[in-house]
């Protein structure tokens, strides 16, 4: 119902910046929810940013300050700008859309996933 097309991630030294973006296509109604999890090798998933259709933001605190999420509703995309990066934010970035499609079915799709290194 809903495809992701994610691009953006690399290699970055400590205290540099990328930025990820990520698309969504699909037969969609009403607002959404867009948003980056990330996953480090032996830890679990966690929340990095979501923002909704309507503009609503929520960061997680390990971010605040220094990642920007931001999106473009015609487009029905997401980017992330993520600045001052650390080491410790190594991991697997994956986009993920929350809504509802034109069946008012409840929609939670995920990205492939892209990869992000901080290391000098």
């Amino acid at each position: 119902q809903v495809y992701l097309v994610e691009s953006g991630g690399g290699l970055v030294e400590p205290g540099g910046s990328l930025r990820l973006s990520c698309s969504a296509s699909g037969n969609v109604a009403g607002v959404w929810t867009m948003g980056w999890y990330r996953q480090a090798p032996g830890k679990e998933r966690e929340l990095v940013a979501t923002i909704t259709s309507g503009g609503l933001t929520n960061y997680a605190d390990f971010v605040k300050g220094r990642f920007t999420i931001s999106k473009d509703n015609a487009k029905m995309a997401e980017v992330l700008e993520m600045n001052l990066l650390k080491p410790e934010d190594t991991a697997l970035y994956y986009c993920n859309f929350r809504g509802t499609s034109a069946w008012q079915m409840e929609i939670d799709a995920w990205g492939p996933g892209t990869q992000v290194t901080v290391s000098s």
